[in-house]
């Protein structure tokens, strides 16, 4: 999987990334810059890529 590819991530992480960088955009932030902010904040709250799921320890 090369670097920046998205495909690992849920269909709510995306939403959840394309929702803050509109966010960032209002604010003034260049596109380039809001999506990586988005995407940095996803991973922070989630962990990043697939890990929801019944049955899955914490750690």
């Amino acid at each position: 999987m090369p670097q920046g590819d998205k495909s690992s991530y849920t269909d709510k992480q995306k939403r959840q990334a394309a929702h803050i960088e509109a966010g960032y955009e209002q604010r003034g932030l260049s596109v380039k810059s809001a999506a990586a902010r988005a995407w940095a904040t996803v991973n922070k709250l989630s962990g990043g890529g697939k890990k929801s799921g019944s049955g899955r320890k914490r750690g």
